[in-house]
């Protein structure tokens, strides 16, 4: 598990590059498929569920999904190389995970 703890919070238009650098870091980016063109897409639906996670000022993480009211999904996740293996894409995915839980429960 992660030895520091890594504030999660909404993406902002200013983490633009750094998320980039990270997708491509991470070798989740494709020539026909533009992240930029991606992240505009977030944006307009459901922009909650893009989180970045940072420990201290660096932006190591990221979980892009979406939800439909019964299934959700992950489009982009991803921690530095240099901070995996610490359980830092969980903590990421759980808080991506909340968002997306019921309000109400089934009956």
């Amino acid at each position: 598990m992660s030895e520091s703890p890594l504030f999660i919070r909404p993406f902002k238009t200013e983490d633009e590059a750094s998320v980039v650098s990270l997708w491509q870091l991470c070798e989740l980016t494709v020539p026909w498929n533009n992240p930029y063109k991606d992240i505009a897409r977030k944006l307009k639906v459901q922009p909650e569920l893009f989180l970045v996670g940072m420990l201290d000022s660096l932006l190591i993480a990221t979980v892009m999904g979406g939800y439909d009211g019964h299934r959700g999904w992950i489009n982009y996740l991803a921690v530095h190389p240099d901070f995996q293996g610490q359980g830092y894409a969980q903590q990421v995915t759980v808080s991506y995970t909340h968002l997306t839980l019921p309000t109400t429960p089934y009956v």
